[in-house]
């Protein structure tokens, strides 16, 4: 299916209008006027993109300003941003692969921040014994924030029974967490409260924040490490005034995180909750198990989201709800979910 123009709440497919529920936009801010009349703003004072190294002698306030609103928003230590989620997550391995003994991964996770030769955290639903032994080693543990097929933020409290032996590393690639769950979309870096080494965030800011751009947070040690790396050295940083735009547009992310909450809550007081439909009040992605009604919501000119991460995966079909979607949207889906739910 082809569209014309950026797919928001309304899309239009071979001349016909259909309800939009995909994408990633969950702020709804690629469509917002005062968003867009910020970032055009700051394409006028930066130029359209700057081509040239982080490390160069002169330096751009619009990093400053944009990665310490990141910093106070994540509540990290330190933070740095790169030109995309993707080389944020193989940043963070590059570094990582030279100080880890061994890997884990937890669940299905996205592929920034997958590696060879890793181990998964749990083996037939309990944790890996090779985390219990007595060895000692530096070990890292990838993850989500959200797996993918929920709705809620990852559960971390498997950490408190791995071996003390262990020296931990906890990598958490926040793509589909940061601006949404949390204080004002803070994500859940901050709320991480284990007795592990180290905690890193990677996360693409093309989602939420509405910005092509990725960020990495952590203490003020690893991120220093991370910009002496050639590959961040050798690469043109973040579009400055997509960075600056970071900063510049705090207040529009919190009012768009209020009106996303709304919405949420508004389908959580009329959706009929079933086993066929996986909806969580404080999440914006509802998943669907049965293939039917993904076809019932076409007929009812209600397009959702669909596709495969790999080629051999089924396909990921999820309504992605957004700040923008009115009322009368949502009464309209949800009476397609719930008329599909009252026939079981």
């Amino acid at each position: 299916m082809i569209v014309e123009k950026f797919p928001d709440r309304i899309i239009e497919i071979d001349q016909k209008q259909y309800l939009y529920f995909g994408g990633t936009a969950y702020l709804g801010l690629p469509t917002n006027k005062k968003f867009q009349d910020l970032v055009v703003q700051n394409i006028l004072k930066w130029g359209t993109t700057y081509g040239s190294s982080r490390t160069a002698n002169i330096k751009l306030s619009a990093y400053t300003a944009g990665e310490n609103f990141l910093i106070q928003h994540i509540g990290s230590e330190d933070a740095v941003t790169v030109s995309s989620g993707m080389l944020a997550g193989k940043l963070v391995l590059e570094k990582l692969k030279k100080q880890t003994d061994c890997f884990y991964h937890l669940n299905e996770i996205h592929s920034a921040i997958q590696i060879e030769n890793s181990f998964p955290v749990f083996i037939n639903e309990k944790l890996n014994e090779h985390l219990l032994d007595p060895k000692s080693e530096k070990i890292t543990i990838l993850t989500d924030g959200v797996p993918s097929f929920q709705t809620k933020p990852v559960d971390l409290s498997f950490l408190k029974q791995i071996s003390n032996h262990k020296e931990i590393t906890l990598v958490v690639d926040e793509s589909h967490s940061l601006g949404i769950i949390g204080k004002n979309g803070s994500g859940i870096y901050s709320s991480i409260d284990f007795p592990i080494k180290r905690k890193i965030l990677v996360s693409s800011l093309g989602k939420a924040f509405g910005l092509t751009g990725g960020v990495m947070a952590s203490d003020s040690k690893f991120i220093k490490e991370i910009k002496e790396i050639e590959t961040f050295t050798s690469a043109a940083g973040m579009n400055p005034a997509f960075v600056q735009t970071l900063s510049d547009a705090s207040e529009i992310y919190k009012i768009q995180h209020q009106k996303l909450k709304d919405n949420l809550s508004y389908i959580d007081s009329i959706l009929i909750k079933n086993k066929n439909v996986k909806f969580d009040a404080d999440y914006p992605l509802i998943y669907l198990l049965p293939k039917e009604l993904i076809s019932q919501l076409k007929n009812e000119n209600i397009i959702i989201a669909s596709f495969k991460y790999t080629k051999e995966a089924e396909p990921l079909n999820r309504i992605v709800v957004t700040a923008n979607h009115t009322k009368e949207d949502l009464d309209k889906l949800v009476g397609v979910l719930n008329e599909f739910n009252s026939q079981f």
